[in-house]
């Protein structure tokens, strides 16, 4: 595979929380955004804020646009979609393809690697809102990429270019790091949830200004514990 060097011109499908967020971070990088995909009115309300300017087209024009494509769509939906668009011809030789769902490696993108695409995963683990905050939480985000061992680079690279720090994860691992992120999501949502509705028939307002360093100190505290439980003391001392 020929070395890439410059700016890519990028194609988004999907304007739900993630996709405009990662294409306003590699624009600021210096890459050219030359379409998105959009289908309700909130998305391309979204797709505005975040990417004024860029047209908001069909998945096959933003495909033929493009030397890399996103694929931010919910991970129920990638397997068919990648299918259904190899089936109608459209992905390009040697065209980036690049999904965000945590539960799928390459694999799932063979219908495009058998047309010439160059696959990579990259899952973002954080949190969305889809607005402008989610640009500065990359900054302290991490993203799992996997893919062919010639193409991670590029993958690390895009990472590293959004702002965030790259972790190689590998094809037989996803479902158990998928997995690891879903604990980590829902647990915290359910707690937290349960939290403020109990303040919140005590007729406290605002409970979430109540608890906010609450639950930050103690997640704090959590990992800090398990970083202190992975460290052995004896090789501290001389």
């Amino acid at each position: 595979m020929a070395e890439r060097s410059g700016r890519l011109g990028i194609g988004i499908i999907g304007a739900g929380r993630v996709g405009p967020v990662l294409g306003a971070a590699l624009s600021g990088a210096g890459h050219a955004i030359v379409g998105i995909s959009a289908v309700s009115e909130a998305s391309r309300d979204r797709a505005d804020a975040m990417l004024p300017g860029v047209p908001i087209l069909e998945i096959p024009d933003v495909i033929e646009r493009s030397e890399l494509v996103i694929l931010a769509v919910p991970e129920s939906q990638l397997e068919q979609l990648v299918a259904g668009l190899a089936a109608a011809g459209v992905w390009q030789p040697g065209q980036l393809v690049l999904h965000t769902a945590a539960g799928f490696g390459v694999d799932v993108l063979a219908p495009a690697t058998a047309q010439g695409a160059i696959p990579l995963a990259v899952h973002p683990a954080m949190a969305f809102t889809g607005t402008s905050v989610d640009r500065w939480r990359l900054h302290e985000s991490y993203f799992a990429v996997t893919a062919p061992t010639v193409v991670q680079p590029i993958g690390q690279a895009l990472v590293v270019e959004m702002g965030a720090e790259p972790i190689i994860v590998a094809e037989e691992d996803r479902a158990a790091y998928a997995e690891a992120i879903a604990i980590a999501t829902s647990f915290s949502a359910a707690i937290v949830g349960q939290s403020m509705g109990i303040l919140q028939k005590l007729g406290i307002e605002q409970p979430g200004r109540l608890i906010a360093p609450l639950v930050r100190s103690s997640v704090e505290n959590a990992l800090g514990v398990q970083v202190a439980d992975s460290i052995d003391l004896s090789e501290l001392e001389e």
